[in-house]
């Protein structure tokens, strides 16, 4: 046996054989992805685990999300990334990242107005635009239109959560999506934010928030997981971790249990969720219609839901006398802090001394329970 031979076997049986077109273009959209979150720096901590895992995923003969228990072989055969997925499919992840949500968020700007749930209830009007669309295309039953609407509110937890209900068949790809979309919000919001104002509404001035209590802050969470749990009790998983961080962090009295929630925790099952939710977009799955499909659906979502809470806030701007700034409806989708951020960054340009991060926080974190909302409304119509 020569050297040729041996090389030529060798070849034969590597991954460079078995490396198909689908499994090319996915590589090349990881590289993509990672180039944003690395050059550009669009939300990197999820935007980087969730690129690598695609590339991952997309390595022939690697088997990382090779699921053994459809062999009738033990679930610990598995391949690596196909174990850590099974925290997003029993929705115990989603609801982790929601503790640590509620433990690093402070509710009081919403607290201290209350008008922020307005907005953020119209900010999730891109949840119903893309419900009915899909619904309409004839591609999707009524319950996969819905668990592909939740896209709209930016959360990528509640869709993974309302898809593993509602249409675990079609998980992988609204989960994709729907933390793609989060991880690209400073890309996709700024241009319909400036179309959608006048530059004199940008640079309206807010006047501070009142101080809010200490009472309020504890009462608060208790109050919206037992009222929203009474009426929409399938919502109960998600908002109850999220109020049960938030307790942590406004009692006081937890300090390690919030540290841990908010830091380690946090931290932990973002590099899990992300690198498995990525690993779910191979080529095979990821490329064909239906999947392209939610896609798309999943921008329609994304740019109605910024669009609602825009012209809610441009309704307030004149019913206030002028006292909105409308750019906060934008952040009335759930990506905390994130859609608050880009809320300060597009109105910073045109006046650098508008300071409006903590007026938007007040619709992001409504956008939240907002989000969890509508997906208990659509698990219960549609469940």
């Amino acid at each position: 046996m020569n050297f040729f031979q041996i090389f030529g076997e060798l070849l034969a049986e590597s991954g460079f054989a078995a490396l198909e077109w689908r499994q090319c273009v996915m590589m090349l959209i990881s590289f993509v992805l990672i180039y944003l979150a690395v050059k550009k720096e669009y939300e990197p901590l999820l935007l980087l685990p969730i690129a690598f895992g695609m590339l991952l995923a997309n390595l022939p003969l690697a088997g990382l999300m090779y699921d053994a228990t459809a062999d009738g072989l033990p679930w610990y055969q598995s391949g690596v990334i196909n174990i850590i997925y099974q925290g997003d499919k029993s929705s115990l992840f989603p609801c982790l990242i929601f503790m640590a949500i509620g433990a690093m968020t402070d509710f009081g700007p919403l607290i201290a107005n209350p008008k922020s749930f307005l907005l953020g209830a119209a900010a999730q009007f891109g949840i119903y635009v893309a419900f009915v669309i899909a619904n309409a295309s004839g591609l999707f039953t009524p319950a996969q239109a819905a668990a592909i609407g939740i896209i709209g509110g930016a959360d990528g937890p509640t869709a993974i959560y309302i898809a593993n209900n509602l249409a675990p068949e079609l998980m992988a790809p609204i989960a994709v999506a729907a933390y793609s979309y989060m991880a690209l919000i400073p890309m996709i919001q700024p241009p319909i934010m400036r179309a959608l104002t006048t530059e004199k509404e940008r640079k309206v001035k807010m006047t501070q928030l009142r101080p809010v209590s200490k009472v309020e802050k504890v009462v608060f969470p208790i109050f919206v997981v037992v009222f929203t749990s009474l009426i929409l009790p399938s919502v109960a998983p998600l908002l109850g971790m999220l109020m049960l961080g938030n307790l942590f962090k406004e009692s006081g009295v937890v300090e390690r249990l919030t540290d841990t929630a908010s830091n380690a925790l946090c931290n932990i099952v973002t590099i899990m969720l992300g690198v498995s939710v990525g690993a779910t977009s191979n080529g095979e799955l990821f490329l064909r219609v239906q999947t392209l499909a939610i896609v798309c659906l999943g921008l329609i979502a994304f740019a109605f839901a910024t669009v609602g809470g825009i012209l809610l806030g441009k309704l307030l701007y004149v019913l206030t006398g002028g006292k909105v700034n409308p750019l906060i409806g934008s952040a009335g989708v759930s990506a905390v802090p994130m859609a608050a951020r880009v809320s300060q960054k597009v109105g910073s340009k045109d006046d650098p001394t508008n300071f409006l991060l903590m007026h938007a926080m007040g619709p992001n974190v409504a956008g939240v329970i907002g989000s969890a909302v509508a997906a208990g409304f659509f698990m219960l119509v549609f469940g």
